[in-house]
């Protein structure tokens, strides 16, 4: 991350909000999407840098196939379902606009529950993904969470940012299962957007439909909601927003 624009993110008033910010149209610009339609979940955010022309990285790490419901699109084992979650990704990245060479599939090793198991193969391939990107911003959920997978992704990531002397910032968002973050940088937007970040959201059929039958509502209305609570707690009734902590990270002292 280019010191003066971390500095100056970092030296502001809380909440900022995006739009009003000037930050460099050549940014480097990561998402570590622990499981399919992470990267969805914060659409907005990443349409806006999108539009910037800035490039976005992709990495998903691990298949989500714990949760897909068993026989959803005649899938009944784990590699089945992984492919039916990349298929799903694969589809809303092109209806996002996403090259499809930005996007890449991890498939880090996971743990009985689906999620990335804490190992020195993992981490290495984070690593490995990162230093071939170098972003300047990367996106992720918070790790304050109760998701294993959103846990274990920020920790990663730190780690990775920590030994490899990485200059980046992290902008990790709030979630259905943010269990407490501050606010330090914000997307308002308005119903418009929110439908095409709904419509945006149910290309991921087996998590929508899983919503449907557990929770009674679709996988868009899941996120979206948290959306509409971000944005009354900012003071904007009616709005939506997505709501993001950033952490900087830079090289030790005197390492350039």
């Amino acid at each position: 991350m280019r010191s003066e624009t971390l500095t100056e993110l970092l030296s502001r008033n809380r909440p900022q909000y995006l739009n009003d910010l000037q930050l460099p149209g050549d940014l480097r610009v990561a998402v570590l999407a622990p499981h399919p339609d992470d990267f969805d979940a914060i659409g907005i955010t990443l349409r806006y840098f999108r539009d910037r022309g800035n490039r976005i990285d992709v990495a998903v790490l691990t298949s989500g196939a714990s949760g897909v419901e068993n026989g959803f699109g005649g899938a009944l084992t784990p590699a089945a379902k992984a492919l039916v979650r990349e298929d799903e990704q694969r589809a809303s990245c092109r209806f996002f606009g996403l090259p499809e060479d930005w996007l890449t599939f991890l498939r880090l090793t996971e743990d009985e529950e689906g999620h990335p198991e804490e190992s020195t193969a993992n981490i290495e391939r984070v690593g490995s993904y990162l230093l071939a990107k170098l972003p300047e911003l990367v996106f992720m959920p918070h790790g304050n969470d109760s998701n294993p997978g959103h846990q274990r992704t920020y920790a990663t990531f730190a780690r990775v940012a920590r030994e490899e002397g990485l200059a980046v910032l992290a902008l990790l968002n709030r979630d259905p299962k943010t269990i407490a973050m501050r606010h330090d940088l914000c997307m308002v937007f308005n119903a418009e957007a929110a439908a095409w970040k709904g419509e945006l959201l149910r290309f991921h059929q087996s998590q929508h439909q899983r919503n449907l039958n557990t929770r009674r509502h679709g996988f868009d209305e899941r996120i979206l909601s948290v959306n509409r609570r971000i944005a009354e707690e900012l003071g904007r009734n009616g709005a939506y927003a997505e709501a993001f902590e950033f952490e900087g990270f830079g090289p030790p002292e005197g390492k350039a």
